[in-house]
């Protein structure tokens, strides 16, 4: 009779399922691997209690003699648990009702379950060793399932992939430059790409860029002022820039010598003012008809437009004031207008905010 002896020498069967050891026959056994498989599937004895069955499946199917078991150690996986898998192959020759000569066929996992054969050698002549393999190499798999991963995901794949295509561009791009005679400009190029990427990346700018064009077709689509109001902003503050520039450049021209910090700083604010008032106003008001559409507009909102002429107001008459092209006077009464200006818009709509509410709340009352 040929004995197929499965080894688990560490007993993973016997700690995760709570199976008495040995097992001994196709129905037992075939009822521990499965138990096993259940509690790990990742559990290479697993594989090594079914390679058993195989093996006895297709003796017996040649009509051999033959009769499976499984035999375990303990979990130091020591020299006790040899002398415990040797008790229970005691065991398992004991039960085995035949006047035949019994030799095994060992079936392991590795070379540590190997390290118990001189141990069944003493008690059973072994006609072979079965080491089972598993067609798989988890490393490589694993690797290739990764990257498979990686290029199916666009947010992943535009993080790895576009700093290595502008890295692995470098050299050839390089190649051209040397053709043009222009490698550093090349090179150059390249590399601000890169660290702009890179640090767009790190910033989350992407993720911002994604949100305010969202915002913008949003605003678009909703029929909004703001929209609007922003881009014919963003125009005037370019003209204000450049009025700003051309007024320095006239202070440049008429004064000898470096003009200092202060008389810079005035000529730029005496020339773009304006238009930076122009541009306050205009987005204040957008905004302002935007929530009155949405019916969210409250009172103090129509402070805005007003803040932004005083504060105009009195840096006017500042940077002009600075510039000798007005007097104390008029520095003055600017600064006391801006600030009364800001008094009385605040004042006005906080009252009619107060009454407002006090009447709908009378009427609620009425209602009631």
């Amino acid at each position: 009779m040929l004995l197929v002896l499965c080894v688990d020498l560490d007993d993973d069967l016997g700690r995760k399922t709570g199976f008495s050891t040995p097992v001994i026959g196709r129905e037992a056994v075939e009822e521990a691997a499965v138990a096993l498989a259940t509690a790990d599937p990742e559990d290479s004895d697993v594989n090594v209690i079914f390679q058993g069955l195989h093996v006895y499946d297709d003796l017996e199917s040649r009509d051999e003699s033959v009769e499976v078991a499984v035999v375990t150690g303990n979990e130091g996986a020591d020299v006790g648990a040899n002398r415990e898998v040797g008790d229970e192959v005691d065991t398992v020759l004991a039960n085995l009702s035949t006047g035949e000569d019994v030799t095994a066929l060992v079936v392991t996992d590795g070379a540590q379950d190997e390290s118990v054969i001189p141990i069944i050698r003493s008690r059973v002549p072994i006609d072979g060793v079965r080491r089972v393999v598993v067609r798989q190499a988890q490393n490589l798999e694993s690797m290739y399932y990764t990257i498979k991963q990686v290029l199916a995901d666009p947010e992943t794949r535009g993080t790895i992939l576009i700093p290595l295509g502008i890295v692995l561009l470098i050299y050839p791009l390089a190649l051209v430059g040397s053709l043009l005679e222009l490698p550093g400009l090349v090179l150059g190029t390249t590399s601000a790409l890169l660290g702009l990427y890179l640090i767009s990346r790190g910033l989350g700018l992407g993720d911002h860029l994604d949100r305010a064009v969202d915002r913008a077709r949003n605003s678009l689509y909703a029929g909004r002022m703001t929209l609007l109001a922003y881009v014919v902003a963003t125009a005037l503050l370019i003209l204000g820039g450049v009025s700003g520039v051309d007024r320095l450049e006239m202070l440049q021209e008429s004064t000898a010598g470096d003009p200092g910090i202060p008389m810079v700083l005035s000529a730029l604010v005496s020339g773009s003012v304006r238009w930076f008032a122009a541009a306050g106003i205009t987005t204040s008001l957008g905004q302002i008809t935007d929530e009155y559409i949405a019916g969210r507009l409250e009172w103090r909102y129509l402070n805005a437009p007003f803040y932004v002429i005083a504060i105009a107001v009195v840096l006017h008459a500042v940077s002009a004031f600075f510039l000798d092209e007005v007097g104390v006077p008029y520095l003055a009464t600017a600064l006391t207008g801006g600030t009364l200006l800001g008094i009385a818009s605040t004042l006005a709509f906080a009252i009619a905010e107060s009454r407002l509410s006090d009447s709908e709340g009378t009427r609620r009352a009425e209602r009631a």
